[in-house]
């Protein structure tokens, strides 16, 4: 007998269609069941691909709401109740999304986290969902059962169940009715990327989380033949808001890489962009395209391989958009049919469920050059020459969503004047978890202040500037870390990530910059003229002197999403736990 290989069993399977009889409706619902329930009676679906892209599951969502409801019975045989929370670990496949919509159909709140990354190690991740667990009080913790270990050491220390996903399956299915969901109701509790040591669950309803959705289809221009291809991680907004629930909610098909697939192969995710016959509704942030860029080799026929004539929205947010690598990524890809107009920037957070703003499709990256001294609020020094900074056009706001820029005294400020940037809508969260200090500290009536500092255009789009939390002021001038990581950056051998930069304290009680840099040379005497080297290249395009401290690689600490954490590099510097190279020794 012959056994079926991989191989032989993806041949048979028949991904879902991008497009079927059933018309559209662009998230018009008044509750996230309402949208899986209709978009049920389609064709549409998930597809999840192995690490080289192969088939190896179709999830029509009318599987998907099947399954779901199966799910919802088992809660509630193992006692959850309506607005109970349960935490999921964030895998990406057909057990966490039953398990996701479940929740919500019984009434509770689920809680994703995070998957344990490469760069973490057992005893961080486990002190990470510990500490999510401990914020959130969730009634169980449901787990694959490959990381059951880790994650039943982080249940425990918490007191709360831990069950794997084979344990929930053989619970038997209550057969009692289920909750109608109010639409003023939680539907899920969402932790920022950046969410450690003292994180904020984002509570979101079903109200602001339709409103999202229906402002993504209508920014994005969601049409007919759109597919989605992702791997982005389930828990983060981005992948969980925008390419898990809005593409049900907007009855969109999605093909879906494992994130930690795409680290190791990411022109997977290019390959399956080109097999897409219909157009292409992809998202990334900007190391995703860097990657990208970075692994095509000199004997790689980019045209031959690849057909990325679709790809009608190549979405870039949840980090600083880098106009450099975007022109590097359409440099490598220009000759398999990529368009820069297809770009499309934009901003979003947690706290505003995703989407704040849109650059309208076909527009493609627009930036403008703005003086440093704009950026640091001091007066121009004219005996140097100028310099400037290529600030990213984030967009427009999505429907329902209001930006405002605020200055001193939380003032409006004129067009082109950069302060905080505040937006207010039919999406913004309607707390933190159990947190009512941190709501009213971001809340300022019913305007979200974000957190980051921006200005608006004349024709009011968004230009972010960076965090206000990250801004670095020596003698009274502000000084954004990421112009110091830039100048390390143009150096040879240096990528995005390499670099954090942030204020320190020094010995003499000033203030001063700190760069900390990955270090992959061994030679003693090339370590001391590299540091030397760094330390010249940003006095030279900053003004500044600075600390330089070369760190051994994959130290640096990044959030969930991959996303360089500046905060928690200084935070592990100042207490030792990064070791910098002695160059003294």
């Amino acid at each position: 007998m012959t056994v079926p290989t991989v191989a032989d069993l993806a041949a048979d399977l028949v991904p879902t269609p991008n497009d079927d009889a059933q018309p559209r409706r662009y998230a018009d619902f008044a509750t996230f069941c309402d949208a899986l329930d209709f978009a049920a009676n389609g064709l549409r679906g998930f597809n999840f691909h192995d690490p080289r892209g192969t088939l190896i599951r179709a999830y029509p969502y009318s599987e998907l709401r099947a399954d779901a409801l199966v799910a919802a019975r088992r809660l509630i045989a193992r006692g959850i109740a309506p607005g109970d929370r349960v935490a999921l670990i964030a895998e990406t496949g057909p057990e966490f999304a039953a398990l996701f919509c479940g929740a919500i159909y019984a009434g509770a709140w689920p809680v994703p986290l995070p998957l344990p990354t490469s760069f973490g190690g057992k005893d961080n991740y486990i002190d990470q969902i510990a500490v999510q667990l401990a914020s959130s009080d969730p009634h169980v913790l449901l787990f694959p059962d490959e990381i059951g270990a880790m994650c039943a050491v982080a249940a425990a220390r918490q007191g709360c169940p831990g069950l794997a996903w084979t344990e929930f399956a053989a619970i038997e299915p209550a057969t009692a009715d289920l909750p109608r969901a109010d639409p003023d109701a939680i539907s899920y509790l969402q932790y920022s990327s950046g969410s450690t040591r003292f994180p904020h669950g984002v509570a979101v309803t079903h109200r602001a989380l339709m409103a999202n959705l229906a402002g993504h289809s209508h920014g994005m221009l969601v049409q007919d033949g759109d597919r989605c291809i992702s791997w982005l991680p389930w828990y983060h907004d981005m992948g969980l808001v925008g390419c898990f629930l809005s593409p049900i909610a907007n009855q969109v098909s999605v093909d879906f890489l494992r994130t930690d697939d795409f680290a190791r192969r990411p022109l997977a995710w290019l390959d399956l962009i080109s097999r897409n016959q219909g157009t292409t509704l992809s998202y990334s942030p900007t190391f995703g395209y860097d990657i990208c860029a970075r692994r095509i080799s000199s004997q790689t026929d980019v045209a031959q391989r690849f057909d990325l004539s679709r790809w009608r929205v190549a979405g870039n947010g949840a980090d600083m958009i880098r106009p450099d690598v975007m022109q590097s990524f359409v440099d490598a890809f220009a000759s398999s049919g990529f368009r820069a107009a297809a770009f499309l920037p934009s901003y979003g957070l947690a706290e505003a469920t995703l989407a704040v703003t849109l650059m309208p499709p076909g527009e493609g990256i627009r930036v403008e050059l703005v003086e440093e001294e704009r950026l640091s609020g001091t007066p121009r020094d004219l005996s140097r020459p100028a310099r400037y900074r290529a600030i990213v056009n984030c967009g427009l706001p999505v429907r329902g969503m209001e930006i405002e820029i605020r200055g001193e005294n939380d003032a409006p400020v004129a067009h082109h004047h950069i302060g905080k940037v505040l937006c207010r809508g039919s999406s913004v969260m309607h707390s933190y978890f159990r947190d009512p200090a941190s709501t009213a500290a971001a809340m300022i009536g019913d305007w979200l202040d974000t957190g980051d500092m921006g200005y608006l255009n004349s024709e009011g789009y968004l230009f972010i500037v960076g965090r206000a939390k990250d801004m670095i002021i020596i003698n009274g001038k502000n000084h954004w870390p990421q112009d110091i990581e830039w100048a390390v950056e143009q150096l040879p051998g240096f990528h995005q990530g390499d670099i954090a930069a942030f204020s320190i304290e020094t010995e003499s009680g000033e203030e001063a910059p700190a760069v900390l840099v990955h270090c992959r040379v061994s030679d003693p005497e090339e370590r001391v003229r590299l540091r030397n080297e760094i330390r010249d290249k940003v006095r030279a395009i900053t003004g500044m002197n600075c600390v330089v401290e070369l760190v051994p690689p994959r130290t640096l600490p990044r959030t969930s999403s991959g996303k360089l954490s500046r905060a928690k590099a200084k935070t592990l510097y100042l207490t030792g736990a990064i070791e910098p190279y002695d160059l003294a020794a």
